[in-house]
Parts: structure tokens; sequence; C-alpha cells
């Protein structure tokens, strides 16, 4: 039947509109057939400064001038939401495409449980060339490699050299656990509390007693713990570090309430010149600063970053303690998933990184682009050291790190023996 008009002409705008849908229908397909070839790539990072999200924002938006059919989408937790939801989110349909790991043990448990994809094929192929052996040792398991590395971090000691002036003590001779020692009695007698503290979170005093086996065993020493030689981390090493922490404490070096504070507190707390001294990553230059009231933090003519002091008679006094970050991929990613990190971790994109000052790329060349004394004093340390251990609440495993931080604080609250802290972590390990 056809449709007339008041001229009994046959009417073909039906017919037209049924070409016009047809024509709208075919190309709302080939929009959807588009969209479905888009690829949107996750990433997961511990939450960073601004400058370090800004740094990113750049590298995607490069990346995805060049794939404009890949979405990169980076996704921030808090330190410790990040250290308690990664697990569930990796057992879950949520598990991002890609995530930060420190590498170590904790790594190989996520291996283990069947989470991480191998990358050993793509970092044959040129990749892996760009960084120093060791940074890639850190994501090695078994001869495999399930990670890439993005930046290595010391700790060391922040100063304030306004306060430490005040005192008489002078920050840059600070050298062995005595000069330390000393230094925090001078300026306790001053009036300047010496150290300030994130207790409550249990790592950054895990950074004291880690420093301290480090510095006293030395990584083969930690190794031989594992292997369960010279008594395990039972150790006289082990007992010591807990020793020489108790000892520290009671100087009455930090802050009131110590184990009620967060990191990030603590962190904007030395940024408000509230302590002379925070024993802390080298990355923490820029995050102090946001997160002083004033949001400048210490005055870069004010400031240093002092290796951690060397221990009389110690097995890792040449060695660096501190982490070796990176990312790894997850096992149901998409192929884009591991192009995007080869172009983040990609050396241009290092030596800019280093020219930002937002961390210490392990990429061949970028230290040269580094232009803050501090970032330069700790490639110094990465160069100077024999090892580089990667923090033990990190490289010994989930359940054996929790109790390294629990123990740190509680040795520094004095409720435990280094003995007993010693023989907890022993326990911890053997039954991991």
């Amino acid at each position: 039947m056809h449709v007339s008009n008041k001229y009994n002409v046959p009417c073909s705008r039906p017919r037209h509109l049924a070409l016009v849908v047809a024509a709208v229908a075919a190309v709302a397909a080939l929009g959807s057939v588009t969209a479905a070839a888009d690829t949107t790539v996750t990433v997961l990072r511990i939450e960073s400064s601004s400058a370090e999200k800004r740094y990113y924002e750049e590298v995607v938006a490069a990346y995805e001038a060049e794939h404009p059919d890949v979405n990169v989408e980076f996704e921030y937790l808090a330190n410790e939401a990040y250290k308690t939801r990664l697990p569930t989110m990796l057992q879950s349909s949520q598990r991002p495409d890609i995530y930060y790991t420190w590498g170590g043990e904790g790594l190989r448990d996520q291996v283990d449980a069947g989470f991480v994809r191998d990358l050993s094929e793509p970092m044959r192929d040129g990749w892996q060339d760009i960084y120093p052996e060791s940074a890639v040792r850190a994501f090695t398991l078994d001869d495999r490699v399930y990670g890439a590395p993005l930046y290595a971090t010391v700790v060391g000691i922040w100063a304030n050299t306004a306060l430490t002036e005040k005192a008489g003590v002078d920050a840059q001779a600070i050298k062995t656990w005595e000069d330390f020692e000393n230094a925090v009695m001078a300026l306790r007698e001053e009036g300047i509390t010496p150290l300030v503290v994130g207790g409550q979170d249990g790592w950054p005093l895990h950074f004291y007693w880690g420093s301290l086996v480090t510095r006293l065993a030395g990584g083969e020493g930690i190794e031989a713990a594992k292997n369960g030689e010279n008594g395990g981390f039972e150790g006289e090493p082990f007992v010591r570090a807990g020793e020489m922490l108790q000892s520290l404490v009671e100087l009455d070096p930090f802050q009131p309430g110590f184990m009620a504070t967060s990191y990030e507190r603590a962190s904007g707390m030395f940024g408000d010149g509230e302590a002379a001294f925070h024993v802390m990553g080298d990355w923490d230059y820029l995050p102090s600063k946001q997160r002083s009231v004033s949001g400048e933090g210490v005055p870069d003519d004010d400031l240093l970053f002092v290796p951690f002091p060397e221990v009389e008679g110690g097995e890792g006094n040449a060695q660096s303690f501190g982490g070796m970050n990176g990312f790894a991929v997850t096992r149901d990613a998409p192929d884009e998933a591991i192009d995007f990190l080869r172009f983040l971790l990609n050396a241009d994109n290092q030596r800019k990184a280093a020219a930002t000052g937002i961390f210490v790329p392990v990429a061949e060349g970028s230290a040269e682009a580094l232009e803050t004394p501090y970032a330069r004093r700790v490639a110094e340390i990465l160069d100077e050291s024999g090892f580089h251990q990667v923090f033990l609440d990190q490289a010994l495993g989930t359940s054996v790190g929790a109790t390294i931080n629990d123990i740190s604080g509680d040795l520094a609250q004095g409720v435990v023996t280094p003995a007993e802290a010693a023989a907890r972590v022993e326990e911890a390990w053997q039954f991991r």
C-alpha cells in the first residue's frame, strides 16, 4: 500500500526514510565496531606527588597520540590502602592491567598464585638492556622476569640544617651510628625534637630495623638467614638491630604520640620544621613539601639527604637499603599493556623523569638529567653501593613483612625484647 499526497502522487518518502535509517544504522554499527576496537589499559599506582602525576599524564598523552585506539588510565591508592587492597583486587575482575610492585617475595606470592604475566620474552628483545642487571634481578624469579624497573629508592636521613645548626650538629658529618645518637642527644638538650616518624603505619619504623640489619648482616647475611644458616633470623645481626633500635628510643628521639602518627602526617611535620631529622626514603622530597602547612616545606638551602649511618664492624656498611620499584603486568592484560609499559619505562621517558626531579630512574644514562642535589646524592649512593637490599617487608613476602613491621613498632615501644622480636621473624619465615 502506497501513501499518497493530496495530488494523489505516490509518495516515496517512506522508502527514503528507510534508506536513511539503514544508513544511520550502518554508521552506528561501524561506530560500535570502532568503539569495540578501542583498548583501555589501567595502571594502579601508590599515591604519588602531583608532579609525578603530571609526568604520567604527559607520558600517557604522548603514547595515546601515537596509539589513538588505546586509552591509558592511571589510578592511585594511598600506601596502606594499596597494600591491603591489592591482593583482593588481583583475585577479582577489577584487577588492573599494570600495577606497582617492589618485587621480592611479595611478587613471588602473586606469581605463584597465577596473577602475573611473564615478561621474559619481551624483555629479551632489547628492553632489559637499558637497565642495570641488579634492577632487572629484583623482578626475576627462577630465571623468569615478571616486572620492569621504574626507579630505585634509598633510605637515608633527611636533615633540616636550620635546626641541627642550632644544636651545634653538623648533619653532613654524621657517618656512624654513634654520630647519629650523639646528634639526637644534642638536639634533645637544645629542646629540638630530633626525629619525626609515622609509627602508626609500621613500615617507617621498619626502616630503622631494616637499615640496621642491612648494615650489620649485609645482603649475604640476610640471604643466609633465609636459608636457615647462622641461626636464621634469630641470628646475632637481627637481635643486635633490635638492641640498637631500643637504645635509640631510650634517648627519647621521636615526637610525642609517634605511634599514632601516620607516614603522611610525619612527612608533613618534617616539612613544617617540627623535627630536625626524618629517616625516610629519598622520594619524600616533594611529598614533605606538599604536605606541609605552607606547601613549601623545608627550604632547599636548609635541606640535606645523609646516608644511613654505618655500624662498626658491620658486613653491609658499603651497601644500601631501599626499594627497587617497578611495574608488573597481570595475567589477562592485553598486549597493549606491555607495549605501554615499555614506552613508559624507555630511556627517553626516564630521562624526562630525572629532569623533573620526581625520582631517580635506573635506565642507562637517565641519572645525567638529575638536577637537584638530593637526587644526585641518591644516584651517588646507589653507584657507590656494592649491593642494594630491597625493603625487608617486601623482600621477604607479605606475611613476613607484616611481622617485621609489627616487631619494629613493638621494639620502639619496648613491649618485646630484641631476641623475642627476632624469634617472631624467624617463626613467620618458617610458616610463610
